[in-house]
């Protein structure tokens, strides 16, 4: 064989173990579309006499009686997304706030603590969250409400509600009034559910704000910028893509959260009247109510919330990576 036909030592090893590699790579892969796959199957298995029951009448139903097996999901959906979007409309300017400080205003001594503590509100667990709101929180919710009780005036627009309530619907303003004095109910849910979300965008928009090159900062500041011209015109820009992917996130984190919004929301299917009213949303009615579920109807009725909450998370991650796409900028993509 001639000189320039053998071949480098150690080229027939280095080629079997990429064929390894790719093998072990794509059998992976695979294990995951399989469990995602098999993940759709078994809920829709199981959700199915609740489907083909009542069938789209179980997302517009708003009766949920597991006496009469009748049941209707559509004060769970409302609840979900309710509780989710209006924590996420609080946290994500609150994020975006800390993120800048720690990333453009904040010392370095400084930086490293205070991005430590935001991150580690991640790591609380969600029974902590929620019996911290239940000692703390909520008592003082309860004492405001019964406040609110004792002024005539306010009374007097409580009584004007409460017969509105009764009819099961409801007006903007009667929206905000007071409808119980426990504490629980569907703010305390929001509420906790922004402290939980808010270390999610936080931390994503630190790490993608620190990501946008110096030059740019150092090129705005050569031409006169101000530091509010250079975070506006020059990082901000640059960073929207990965902040909205943090949002999104969080977002998801939101509608999945389980044990802390069913400890504090109340457990209610009424007609959503108030934020102060309790209520519940797919996650808490599965936490609260499968293991007890007996029957096949609304066991099955259960599980087709986790269906639909599944969906819902997946529609969610496909919206944001068409949304990091668009908003990413033309060079880094």
């Amino acid at each position: 064989m001639s000189q320039a036909t053998k071949r480098p030592p150690g080229r027939g090893l280095s080629s079997r173990s990429d064929d390894v590699f790719r093998t072990v790579i794509i059998g992976l892969s695979l294990v995951i579309a399989l469990i995602f796959i098999l993940s759709i199957y078994q809920l829709a298995t199981v959700s199915w006499p609740t489907l083909s029951t009542f069938g789209l009448d179980f997302y517009t139903g708003r009766t949920w009686d597991p006496v009469n097996d009748v049941y209707g999901a559509f004060s769970m959906i409302i609840g979900t997304l309710v509780t989710s979007l209006i924590a996420l409309a609080i946290s994500v300017p609150l994020a975006i706030a800390s993120a800048l400080f720690i990333a453009e205003y904040s010392p370095k001594w400084l930086a490293g603590p205070v991005g430590y503590l935001i991150e580690l509100l991640a790591a609380v667990p969600s029974v902590v969250y929620g019996l911290w709101a239940l000692v703390v929180i909520a008592p003082k919710l309860a004492e405001w409400q019964l406040t609110y009780f004792t002024d005539p005036a306010k009374l007097e627009t409580y009584s004007a509600c409460q017969e509105l309530w009764l009819q099961g619907t409801s007006s903007f303003q009667c929206f905000f009034v007071p409808s119980a004095a426990d504490g629980r109910g569907l703010a305390l849910a929001t509420l906790i559910l922004t402290v939980m979300i808010l270390p999610y965008t936080a931390s994503v928009a630190r790490d993608v704000i620190n990501l946008v090159p110096r030059d740019q900062r150092e090129a705005m500041y050569a031409l006169g910028a101000t530091k509010w011209e250079v975070i506006s015109k020059a990082v901000l820009p640059y960073a929207r893509a990965g902040i909205m992917g943090g949002v999104l996130l969080a977002l998801g984190r939101a509608l999945g959260e389980t044990l802390a919004v069913a400890m504090v929301i109340g457990d209610s299917q009424a007609p959503l009247t108030s934020l102060w009213q309790n209520f519940s949303t797919m996650a808490s009615v599965i936490a609260n109510q499968f293991g007890d579920a007996q029957q096949e109807l609304h066991r099955s009725s259960v599980l087709a919330l986790g269906l639909t909450l599944f969906f819902m998370s997946v529609i969610v991650n496909v919206l944001a990576r068409i949304v990091i796409k668009r908003l990413t900028p033309e060079g880094i993509k």
